[in-house]
């Protein structure tokens, strides 16, 4: 009997009990839709981690203050680090406080980032209208602003901001710039586009305080991220006698982290999914040896009339992988589906992966080999003499 007969007989059996071999492909279904669905929202969420993390600029060594009290940031730090870490381009000094901006009569909610006029370069966040602040408006605390694209619109719709006068905690602040839109915040790091910048120094004023938030440190293309971090660390460690005093991490290290993170949870949903499929395919088998019962006289009489032993396990054998394989194809497209509706819903980003599709329908496949191999097995050793007494 050649594969196409195979096929012929197996597509005959499925037919004649289909509510049972839905029932059965029902597993595969929902254990290959749930591979996909899963491992997408998290190969999405990496790569939109990936995405932010890399918006935040080119090449980057982040300054944080530890917790320790006492350990406390300085703008002179910012300096101290251009003029004695070799590779270093610009020494960012930020300070970030949430406050309410007003605008006659309007107001928002957004971030107050106090900053010097090197942030555009180190964050490559270019300017869209006007300008950014100077080097004059950090020395002398200038009261003036620089609006993210989104705080613009929320605060002047369709107005030109342009030499408007805001007030920020009580203080008047006139607009000098507004940001191109950069569109890369999210659920991880703060909207670029969403805030107000002014300069560090006035932010100290308005705050209270001589200390800063962090330092975003530019490192020059060819220069080594990690030496420039370990020669920081080695600073401060110096400076407060502590070597856990701050917190310095290259943009790289947070994305080998994110990527370590991220790559585990994706495994780990692709795994937890993967366990239905095995059940499914635990079903498979368990209908199949029923359906071998069933189908005992059907297979004494086969033999009677010159099918080999061989046949019979190809017949068998090709309706198990047949359930699997349709039942993989609508898990898959049930799969894509499902991704779609948890990422709009749920308003978490989701990546098909095209190698997780093959991997889970080449896996569904296997499961049908698999678990239906053994009751295939059993049909084929049946004698057919005692099959055709079989009633």
């Amino acid at each position: 009997m050649n594969l196409f007969e195979s096929f012929r007989l197996a597509f005959n059996g499925l037919r004649a009990n289909k509510m049972r071999s839905f029932l059965t492909m029902l597993g595969v279904i929902i254990g290959v839709g749930a591979v996909i669905a899963l491992v997408s929202v998290g190969t999405g969420a990496s790569q939109e981690v990936t995405t932010q993390v890399e918006a935040l600029g080119s090449n980057l060594v982040i300054v944080m203050p530890a917790s320790a009290r006492g350990r406390d940031l300085r703008v002179e730090d910012a300096a101290t680090i251009e003029e004695r870490v070799a590779g270093v381009a610009h020494a960012v000094p930020t300070l970030r406080e949430s406050a309410t901006v007003i605008w006659t009569g309007r107001s928002i909610d957004t971030d107050v980032v106090g900053t010097t006029e090197f942030l555009p370069e180190v964050q490559s966040h270019p300017v869209a209208q006007g300008r950014f602040l100077s080097g004059q408006d950090v020395l002398y605390r200038r009261f003036v602003a620089v609006l993210g694209a989104t705080a613009r619109n929320n605060l002047f719709g369709l107005r030109d901001p342009m030499g408007q006068e805001i007030y920020i905690s009580g203080y008047p602040f006139t607009v000098i710039g507004v940001m191109a839109e950069k569109g890369e915040g999210g659920l991880f790091t703060p909207d670029p586009d969403d805030r107000v910048l002014i300069p560090v120094t006035t932010a100290q004023r308005l705050l209270g305080t001589n200390k800063i938030g962090s330092i975003y440190v530019s490192v020059n293309q060819g220069a080594n991220a990690d030496l420039v971090t370990n020669h920081i660390q080695r600073i401060f460690e110096v400076r407060f006698g502590d070597a856990d005093a701050v917190q310095v991490f290259s943009q790289q290290q947070i994305l080998a982290a994110v990527g370590s993170v991220t790559g585990i949870l994706t495994m780990l949903l692709g795994a937890i999914a993967g366990i239905s499929l095995l059940v499914g395919g635990i079903g498979i088998m368990n209908i199949m040896l029923v359906s071998v019962t069933e189908r005992t006289r059907e297979i004494g009489v086969r033999k009677a009339v010159g099918a080999r032993s061989r046949d019979i396990l190809a017949q068998f054998l090709v309706e198990s992988v047949i359930i699997s394989l349709v039942g993989g194809a609508i898990g898959i497209a049930l799969g894509m589906l499902g991704s779609a509706a948890i990422s709009r819903l749920g308003n978490v980003p989701s990546v098909v992966s095209l190698s997780w599709v093959a991997i889970a329908f080449g896996f569904a496949a296997a499961v049908g080999v698999f678990f239906g191999i053994y009751p295939a097995m059993q049909a084929s050793r049946l004698d057919p003499i005692q099959a055709l007494r079989h009633d």
